[in-house]
């Protein structure tokens, strides 16, 4: 069993940065894959970005593509996402989520651990 926190989320302007945190506990993330989701009001959760168990391979939906980055520090059992040049469409509820295989996912059914979201909130 893996259990995520997510911290980090808030209310920034346009353009701004924030940093998102995910705290694992349970299972080293060594051994996980894992990924950030959001999901908007109204709106299905999508795909954000995706880190490999090593955090040698990333990928990114083509939105945030170029502003967005995760990472991983295995020693701190805890993964990011920083994220720059902050839209409005940005807007959603965060979540990460963990799987222990190799490799890159990007379904939510891929994913067998999840953390409770945080907001962020993105004003024009």
């Amino acid at each position: 069993q893996v259990q995520l926190v997510e911290s980090g989320g808030g209310l920034v302007q346009a353009g701004g940065s924030l940093r998102l945190s995910c705290a694992a506990s349970g299972r080293t993330i060594g051994t996980c894959a894992m990924g950030w989701f959001r999901q908007a009001a109204g709106k299905e959760r999508e795909f954000v970005g995706a880190i490999s168990w090593t955090g040698g391979s990333t990928d990114y939906t083509d939105s945030v593509r170029g502003r967005f980055t995760i990472s991983k520090d295995n020693a701190k059992n805890t993964m990011y996402l920083q994220m720059n040049s902050l839209k409005p469409e940005d807007t959603a509820v965060y979540y990460c989520a963990a799987v222990s295989r190799t490799g890159l996912w990007y379904r939510t059914n891929d994913y067998a651990y999840w953390g409770q979201g945080t907001q962020v909130t993105v004003s024009s």
